[in-house]
């Protein structure tokens, strides 16, 4: 029996629509890396779901580079990272293996294999313009209650900005902690934006700007 958001069994055939913000991110259990693990062992924390086309190809190499060494900026925002893709984990493990022998970087964070597809069918990672079963560069950041709260599509061929993760993943944690939005470009630190009106009154109060109203956060440091 499917229980709401969890991935059906293999083989089970179901309609599914595409994931949205706002959806509980699909639960499911699979061999990584690092040992058995179930998506919901990380409620509690943030959690950037990403996958690759495939192991050994350059754009991949590049961006796990990156992410393990970003790996302690992640954790010092409370998230955790986790990968996948469609191959079986003697290629992860042989990859992650090269990756370390030839640029010693060791990657930290666990590598889902999905050799069923059934993750990959489930949060809508399959490229249907590729000629094979290789998945996008698809980046799902969930929030500690299980919650889908971004969700970025990247071809092939471009790899992804870690930059950008962790601009994201501040954004988002800063906007939860209430009473401002976060602006184009904000890094932690910066001028956030105070909500919008939604009065009249509201809207005399706070003038010409009532749609625009940027202001320090009082709230954070300004980054350095």
């Amino acid at each position: 029996m499917n229980t709401e958001g969890s991935i059906p069994a293999a083989g089970h055939v179901m309609d599914m629509r595409p994931l949205r913000i706002g959806d509980v991110a699909p639960d499911f259990q699979a061999r990584t890396t690092k040992g058995e693990i179930r998506l919901s062992d990380f409620r509690g924390r943030w959690l950037v779901l990403f996958s690759h086309p495939a192991d050994f190809t350059p754009v991949c190499t590049s961006e796990f580079i990156a992410l393990a060494q970003a790996t302690d900026r992640f954790d010092a925002l409370g998230c955790a990272l986790l990968g996948l893709s469609v191959d079986s984990l003697y290629a992860h493990l042989a990859w992650l293996d090269a990756i370390q022998d030839r640029f010693g970087v060791e990657i930290p964070f666990p590598l889902v294999e999905d050799p069923s597809m059934a993750v990959a069918r489930a949060y809508g990672m399959l490229d249907p313009t590729a000629q094979n079963s290789a998945t996008v560069r698809a980046t799902y950041v969930i929030d500690p209650e299980g919650t889908i709260r971004a969700l970025l599509w990247y071809p092939m061929t471009v790899g992804r900005s870690v930059e950008e993760l962790l601009r994201l993943v501040a954004a988002l944690r800063r906007s939860d902690e209430g009473g401002v939005m976060i602006p184009e470009g904000w890094t932690p630190g910066d001028d956030v934006v105070q909500p919008v009106p939604v009065t009249q009154s509201g809207v005399r109060a706070a003038g010409e700007s009532w749609f625009y109203n940027i202001s320090p956060d009082t709230g954070h440091p300004r980054a350095r």
